[in-house]
């Protein structure tokens, strides 16, 4: 592979030498000045920058940014005079790969080249495999309104910094596991595991040991062995937390503890551990309202916050609806071994018309359940089977002299909302929980509740 080097350096001799040593290796310009190297950095970026600091027009520590920006995987080698070493390492710390000192010696200038081509060639053979990984992993992410490309932005920009927390908030079935899985894979740490754990299942009673792992014997009939917990199993890549708002207030002060050193102590060991994973987090609640309800303790919050994503629901997206409903039609029709072409047009209507009380979940579901069951080759209005009524805001009675039972009409909403969310999870209770932004356990509550008051639910949805 034949890298480009470009050389910013005012002194004649050293742009004329340097050009004649490398010229038979490497496809090799150079300029002058600092404005001459940053147009022909912005115009055509090198794999090397070989910059020098004492330059007529500006210093190069004062153009180093700028070139980071223009050739974003380039490394920059400072030359500096011998004198002025401490600048050197001064740009080392902004960026800069390297530094030599004048007059170059040709073999350091050899040695400094061959590490900087090795770094460039790992570099690139990194970006091929995360690429592969995203392809993988993520086949598509339909991000075509304003409102959902501006966090896809964050995601990527965050995704550079390898430990920062994240907090993911949104409405469920929007893809909060999704986004974290993107700030995974466009991370240095996609190479490591992803491990995406739902809080709200986590057993009170076997928090910490699921969490933290325990050791050999640590309580009667853990495992002779011991277990590694989920902490350490996402070593090296990313713990995702869904659901945190539902992580009881003991098991909060464990992972405050863990967030605050990477160290942990697994159930019945002596010895503590440390492991390097990121923590992302997600919620479909406000957790400031649950810090002043006193439900989420505030410092956990604040570590987890550093950086936090609102992801629109798809009500709010719109411009993404159709697009993101084809792509589903196509994965789901191959899947099934379908010959389905499209979408009629007031099918296409009907998506744009409802409200998506499910979010992006709804939508792939429907979507799969259309490639499967839709008759012919082309989804109809009738293949979609989506009521009006979902369109339509929930009319509520007026309050009047005469009054209205006001427990009646609440069971009555509760019902109807606990009987939509079973329609859209197929029957499963746990997501339907998520839906109503519950825990399985309250669903059940509420679903066994209202079913002994009155015939509400149809015993066909029962399980």
């Amino acid at each position: 592979m034949r890298f480009a080097i470009h050389l910013i350096d005012d002194e004649d001799s050293i742009r004329d030498s340097l050009c004649l040593a490398l010229g038979a290796e490497f496809d090799i310009t150079a300029s002058a000045t600092a404005a001459e190297g940053l147009a022909a950095v912005d115009s055509c970026p090198p794999d090397i920058i070989l910059l020098d600091v004492g330059l007529p027009d500006r210093s190069g520590l004062d153009i180093l940014e700028d070139l980071r920006r223009s050739a974003p995987h380039a490394l920059i080698i400072i030359i500096t005079a011998y004198e002025d070493v401490a600048t050197a390492v001064r740009a080392m710390k902004n960026g800069a790969a390297d530094y030599l000192l004048k007059p170059i010696p040709m073999q350091a200038l050899r040695h400094t080249l061959e590490r900087a081509t090795t770094l460039l060639q790992l570099g690139k053979e990194t970006r091929l495999l995360q690429a592969q990984a995203l392809r993988e992993h993520m086949p598509f992410f339909i991000a075509e309104s304003d409102a959902i490309a501006g966090v896809m932005d964050l995601v990527r920009r965050v995704a550079q910094s390898p430990d920062t927390p994240v907090l993911i908030e949104g409405e469920t079935g929007t893809g909060k596991e999704l986004l974290a899985s993107a700030i995974h894979l466009h991370s240095p740490r996609f190479r490591g595991p992803f491990v995406a754990v739902n809080c709200a299942a986590l057993p009170r009673e076997l928090l910490e040991s699921e969490l933290f792992g325990y050791a050999p014997g640590a309580f009667s009939g853990a495992d002779r062995r011991g277990k590694k917990g989920l902490v350490a199993t996402a070593d090296g890549g990313t713990l995702f937390l869904d659901e945190i708002a539902e992580l009881p207030l003991e098991g909060q002060a464990k992972m405050l503890r863990f967030l605050q050193s990477g160290e942990f102590y697994p159930v019945g060991a002596a010895a503590q551990q440390t492991v390097h994973t990121r923590i992302i987090a997600a919620t479909n609640r406000d957790l400031e309202a649950c810090v002043a309800q006193g439900s989420f303790r505030q410092d956990l919050f604040f570590r987890l916050a550093v950086v936090r994503l609102r992801v629109p629901a798809l009500a709010q997206r719109r411009a993404d609806i159709l697009p993101m409903a084809r792509a589903f039609l196509h994965e789901f029709a191959t899947k099934f071994g379908r010959s389905i072409t499209g979408l009629t047009p007031q099918a296409e209507a009907q998506l744009l018309a409802h409200s998506w009380p499910g979010n992006v979940r709804e939508l792939k579901n429907l979507m799969e359940r259309v490639a499967l069951l839709a008759p012919g080759p082309e989804i109809t209005e009738t293949d979609l089977g989506l009521s009006p009524q979902a369109a339509c805001r929930l009319e509520l009675p007026p309050l009047d002299s005469s009054g209205l039972n006001l427990p009646d009409l609440l069971a009555h909403i509760e019902a109807r909302y606990l009987r939509e969310a079973l329609e859209l999870a197929r029957g499963n209770e746990s997501q339907a929980a998520r839906l109503l932004g519950m825990t399985r356990d309250t669903f059940r509550y509420r679903r066994a509740k209202l079913e002994g008051e009155a015939e509400i639910l149809p015993p066909s949805r029962r399980i």
